[in-house]
């Protein structure tokens, strides 16, 4: 059975930190791009952060949305056939259920994305 399985989601004071993890089950992820996307109250689900699959001499790349730059980092840990999030200086906008999917390529357009997880519910608040 295929399936991705978020978790590490939390509450969390502003300015902390949390790592989420996307697992893989059925399939191996390292074939495929994942992205990260969220989703808080009210508004439309967002991509946040991708990366790419590594083809062939080509390295894998990662992307990010703006208003993350510089504190969230996406990476693979392909032995444990998961993805993670690291997200730091959390601030209560990133307040959100994220998601991660799985693809053949990274994009930030959901119809990319052949495989999703449940979500995982990250709260930023003092």
């Amino acid at each position: 059975q295929v399936q991705l399985v978020e978790s590490g989601g939390g509450l969390v004071q502003p300015g902390g930190s949390l790592r989420l993890s996307c697992a893989a089950s059925g399939f191996t992820l390292d074939k495929y791009a994942i992205g990260w996307f969220r989703q808080a109250p009210g508004k439309e689900r967002e991509g946040v952060s991708c990366i790419s699959r590594k083809m062939g001499d080509w390295d894998e790349s990662t992307y990010y949305l703006d208003s993350v730059k510089g504190r969230f980092t996406i990476s693979r840990d392909n032995a444990k056939n998961t993805v993670y999030l690291q997200m730091n200086s959390l601030k209560p906008d990133d307040t959100a259920v994220y998601y991660c999917a799985a693809g053949p390529r990274g994009s930030w357009n959901e119809p990319d994305y052949d495989y999703w997880g449940q979500g995982t519910q990250v709260t930023v608040s003092s």
